[in-house]
């Protein structure tokens, strides 16, 4: 290694000097230049005295008489801290293989603040049909702060990033929390990591939010008489259950049962229906407090049984979820079960 943690260097690009202040592998490391941390690889990088040495001339300029009159007064420049929202940033770490080519091995992610405010975050990382990962800590403002590392093999198992965000300290005028979420494909990155190989640079990220939104406005005056001469039942919201339509314990989502005549139904029709009808009796079973439900799906090519596995990933009232073999219905119904 060309470069030990604690070596002053300078990047030939931007001519700026900083630390180096880990190794990531033989052909990067991590710097730190005016407080702000990224790695680089080692080719971009330079001993400050190499430079000093190479831009010396064996002549100096005989210099320019100046008098005091002439000086002008430099003001010292200030680095102004850009932001621009929370990113969720990637490193490719690369490995050469038998054939002496590079190949991705791994992907570091680092969450990056870029914004005034400190978060308390919860990052839960899932796949699909594999255990995933959940970390929780806090974040302060313009920070870069590692989580884990997760082999890059794994982006065949579509992976989804889901990272709740809450301020630190709590503020009234703004939302409780903020949910995020981020889901990669393999050819995805891929394109990616070819980008910036063209571009030699280290790193490729995808910005989480810009700015962490206000509380929503509740709305405290309403004038409930002009609904009810419209012909609207007005109900005390304490009762609000009692008129709600019945929730299910198993829903069927057949296209047979939904339609009297699914044949005049396009494809996406019957889906768009299915899927409007799974949302409706998910909605009335977390607002009955249901503690589980069965939603059949059937077995057929997949494509309802995955929109409905992504509809329950981002929905925070779903404890858990599962295919498995049911007595009643094979392999075509998922069992959820609630927060309660």
């Amino acid at each position: 290694m060309k470069f030990q943690i604690g070596d002053k260097v300078v990047v030939k690009h931007t001519n700026d000097e900083g630390d180096v202040i880990d190794i990531i592998n033989d052909k990067m490391v991590m710097l730190e230049v005016r407080g702000v941390k990224f790695p680089a690889y080692i080719d971009q990088l330079e001993f400050p005295y190499f430079k000093r040495f190479t831009e010396q001339r064996l002549f100096p300029e005989k210099k320019e008489k100046k008098y005091i009159d002439d000086l002008k007064v430099e003001k010292k420049k200030v680095e102004k801290r850009v932001a621009d929202g929370v990113w969720m940033t990637f490193i490719p770490i690369l490995d050469t293989d038998e054939f002496g080519d590079d190949v991705v091995e791994d992907l570091k992610i680092h969450l990056v603040n870029r914004t005034e405010f400190a978060y308390h975050f919860t990052y839960e990382l899932s796949y699909v049909g594999k255990d995933g990962f959940a970390f929780k800590n806090e974040i302060k403002s313009f920070e870069d702060f590692y989580i884990h590392d997760i082999p890059f093999e794994n982006l065949n198992d579509s992976p989804l990033f889901s990272v709740e965000f809450s301020l630190a300290p709590p503020d009234k005028r703004k939302a409780p929390y903020y949910e995020t979420f981020l889901k990669l494909k393999a050819k995805q990155v891929f394109t990616k990591i070819q980008q910036i190989r063209e571009k030699g640079e280290a790193t490729f990220s995808y910005k989480l939010f810009d700015i962490y939104p206000d509380k929503a406005i509740e709305e405290d005056l309403l004038d409930i008489t002009k609904l009810t001469k419209a012909g609207y039942k007005i109900y005390d919201a304490a009762h609000t259950r009692q008129h709600l339509e019945p929730a299910k314990q198993q829903i069927d989502l057949h296209i047979e049962v939904l339609h009297p005549d699914p044949d005049k139904l396009s494809t996406l029709e019957m889906l768009t229906l299915q899927l409007q009808t799974f949302e409706k009796y998910l909605d009335l079973a977390i607002a009955h407090h249901q503690p589980s439900m069965i939603a059949i799906h059937g077995v057929g090519s997949g494509k309802l049984r995955e929109e409905i596995h992504e509809i329950l990933k981002l929905r925070r009232e779903v404890k858990t979820f599962v295919n498995q073999y049911h007595p009643s219905f094979g392999y075509g119904a998922t069992e959820i079960y609630f927060k309660i």
